[in-house]
């Protein structure tokens, strides 16, 4: 080889060295100042409640603070691209949801991809979805809506926050499972959209239980069906979609934490450790079952499969509706 050569391969060697070398002792520092979580959805809601839950804790156990700042808008598009674009140092994280997997398959033109420019940290919790009507609804099974809607096609309608919500993948997602035809309702947000739930006007409606806990518990909904493998302690004569009828039916809302994707894996590490830790406690963990979601902590590749899993499954959903964000 060449001398001009065997230098330049010993420079560039030398500079992998100090680089990983870089890498690693910020990882062994990390955190030395303030870290963000970027919550991209207004404060006042669940993925608000759960970022400020963990990330509190998170704080204390790391010795710095770990502030929640809210970047809504765009369907969390303008959150999550504000964090793809941040520094992939550790200090700006995001509370994903749902939207991560979800919305390249919703937006042709997103200047991010949830898959590519994020990395999974681990997974928080998860709140399954129940098929809920109002108190006052003739149907008191699933089997009775569904029966109604094969019957009378486009008749009944269900609610949903807006297009290419959760609520409105799963009532796609009903649809294409139990081979029926109904209306969807979008609104401009969960509140009115639960409003008219509650006043009779829709037939039914997909909620996370996050949401629909006090009202399915006060007795204004009742919940027919709930969209995971298993019943839920919370609510345990309400039967699984299977168990209904609906085979292979699971739809949940879920939360997480992710990064930049090129934040040094030693920092991922570690933030996982910690998250988990914080999790699995116990005060935190009936607090997150107290919300109504269930607490579901795991290692950053069992988070990064599980988006991966949505992402295609989603997608599936949305093609087969012809499902156009706006």
């Amino acid at each position: 080889m060449p001398e001009t050569s065997m230098a330049r391969h010993f420079l560039a060697a030398l500079a992998a060295l100090a680089l990983a070398g870089s890498a690693h002792a910020a990882a062994g520092s990390w955190p030395t100042h303030p870290v963000t979580i970027v919550v991209p959805y207004a404060p006042g809601g669940a993925t608000d409640a759960v970022a400020r839950l963990v990330g509190q804790r998170m704080a204390e156990k790391l010795g710095q603070p770990f502030i929640v700042e809210n970047k809504p808008g765009g369907s969390s598009n303008i959150g999550m691209q504000a964090v793809a674009r941040a520094a992939a140092d550790g200090y700006t994280l995001l509370l994903v949801a749902n939207s991560i997997a979800t919305n390249n398959s919703l937006f042709a033109d997103l200047p991010f991809d949830g898959q590519r420019d994020f990395a999974p940290v681990g997974m928080i919790a998860s709140a399954p979805l129940v098929v809920a009507v109002p108190a006052g609804s003739p149907f008191k099974t699933l089997g009775d809506l569904l029966a109604r809607a094969r019957a009378k096609p486009g008749e009944l309608t269900y609610a949903s926050p807006g297009i290419g919500s959760s609520a409105h993948l799963a009532g796609e997602s009903l649809k294409q499972a139990a081979g029926i035809e109904v209306l969807h309702v979008p609104y401009k947000g969960a509140a009115p959209a639960l409003a008219d739930m509650l006043g009779g006007r829709i037939s039914f409606m997909p909620l996370n239980t996050v949401e629909s806990m006090s009202h399915i518990k006060g007795g204004k909904l009742r919940a027919l069906a709930i969209a995971r493998a298993s019943r839920m302690d919370l609510l345990p004569d309400v039967p699984t979609a299977a168990e209904a009828g609906v085979p292979g039916y699971e739809e949940s809302v879920w939360y997480g934490l992710a990064a930049p994707a090129a934040t040094p894996p030693a920092v991922l590490d570690r933030l996982n450790a910690v998250l988990r830790e914080v999790v699995d406690e116990a005060g935190v963990k009936q607090r997150l079952v107290d919300l109504g979601a269930t607490p579901s902590p795991g290692t950053r590749q069992q988070f990064a499969d599980f988006i991966a899993r949505e992402r295609v499954r989603v997608a599936k959903v949305v093609k087969t509706a012809n499902i156009q964000a706006e």
